[in-house]
């Protein structure tokens, strides 16, 4: 193998917080640059931003969590919600002596960076916001399906999580990563799918947004089912000097369906300051 692909090869190890929390995480890239830390969304992991680390530039470094209950992290009783979440963020940092990164969220990540940049916004170098909202209180499906994952067997059933995930796209996926996405979100026990998504369901950061005083890119994609324009809306009106990208025929992940679009923008955004939304703004 090339020393350049070997480079982009992730390393994984396991690193305890001082709270005792285990958590799994990859690692690419050792530049002195600022680093990327990627945070997955729901009944994800680190697998979810995989082909965003392998296409980021050589030597650029980044880490993608196991948050807790998801991937080969610890998976505890409680609590769940979006504050235990930026809370083990936080001490990841800590724990890898990382003073300042810029933080990519992706839905519940997303929600995990905005507490994690309020509660320490000198922690943050720049801040992405990818399929996400200011709250998500109110939201009819994501309510509808915490009732639906209440009657879910133990262990949840692979056909259950597959339909789960094909809900949250619209462009097809490559069979092999769709089937690594469902692997992964099966390693998720039933009650942390059942305990992240009604704390998720109390996530409301809305009137603390303006706080977030870092240069902050929000990313849609035009077919999410799950947040629609007026949610990314009232994040531009909230986040001063926010900025954003519309992913034309793009669902809730536009990192997973465009993939090389999204990892350009996102070098441009951390190298160059050009507002996202210059470009890759369907809206």
């Amino acid at each position: 193998m090339s020393r350049a692909l070997e480079s982009r090869k992730p390393r994984f190890a396991t690193v305890t917080l001082e709270s005792g929390m285990a958590l799994r995480y990859a690692e690419r890239g050792s530049s002195e640059q600022t680093p990327i830390v990627f945070l997955h969304g729901y009944a994800d992991s680190w697998n979810s931003f995989g082909p965003a680390l392998a296409g980021l530039a050589e030597g650029r470094r980044a880490l993608a969590l196991d948050q807790r209950g998801h991937g080969e992290s610890d998976k505890p009783a409680g609590p769940y919600d979006v504050e235990s979440f930026a809370a083990d963020a936080l001490g990841f940092l800590d724990a890898l002596e990382i003073e300042r990164a810029t933080v990519v969220g992706h839905s519940l990540g997303s929600f995990v960076a905005q507490a994690l940049t309020i509660a320490q916004p000198e922690r943050v170098e720049r801040l992405v916001l990818v399929g996400s909202a200011a709250t998500v209180r109110g939201n009819a499906g994501l309510s509808e399906f915490l009732r639906t994952v209440a009657e879910w067997p133990e262990p949840p059933e692979r056909a259950l999580i597959r339909e789960f995930q094909t809900s949250t796209i619209h462009a097809p996926l490559p069979e092999t990563f769709l089937d690594a996405v469902v692997a992964e979100s099966s390693k998720v026990p039933l009650h942390v799918w059942q305990a992240a998504l009604a704390g998720l369901l109390e996530a409301d950061l809305t009137d603390r947004l303006a706080e977030i005083r870092r240069p902050t890119w929000v990313v849609w994609g035009e077919r999410d089912a799950i947040f629609a324009r007026p949610d990314q809306d009232a994040l531009l009106q909230r986040i001063p000097g926010a900025t954003l990208s519309v992913y034309a025929d793009v669902g809730h992940a536009p990192h997973w369906e465009r993939t090389r679009e999204f990892v350009a923008d996102l070098e441009r955004f951390l190298d160059c300051g050009i507002p996202a939304s210059a470009v890759r703004d369907a809206g």
